[in-house]
């Protein structure tokens, strides 16, 4: 029975000590991984990125206006210059247009563009109701 309570008494000893270490200091200022005040993109890549993100905006709002079929083309464009400049820019440039390997980002791209454009061009005109 004895040992039970010393069992016991050095438990709860080691409970407030984990305690005591596992509480974050007061005084220390939370960190981050990006330098402060950076609010640009930091490669090429980024640049052309937010081009192509812009470029798919338009596209979308030109849906929206009722002329799907420029719209598609505005979105399938840009997915075209994306795999263009992926293709062209060298891996550590890339940014978020990297995502996996070089050609596969690229193959997938192209695909994706491509039936875009010839969705919009083949589809025929509906009847209007």
């Amino acid at each position: 029975m004895h040992d039970l309570r010393e069992l016991d008494a050095g438990h709860r000893r080691d409970s407030r000590a984990a305690a005591l270490i596992d509480a974050p200091p007061d005084d220390v200022p939370p960190e981050s991984a990006e330098p402060e005040g950076r609010r640009y993109p930091s490669t090429l890549g980024g640049i052309f990125y937010l081009v192509v993100l812009g470029v798919s905006a338009v596209g979308l709002a030109i849906v929206t206006q009722h002329d799907w079929r420029l719209g598609v083309r505005w979105i399938a464009g840009a997915l075209l210059f994306a795999a263009v400049v992926r293709l062209v820019i060298p891996a550590p440039q890339a940014g978020m247009l990297a995502v996996r390997r070089r050609s596969v980002d690229v193959v997938i791209l192209v695909a994706i563009g491509a039936a875009l454009w010839f969705l919009s061009s083949s589809i025929p005109n509906q009847p209007v109701l």
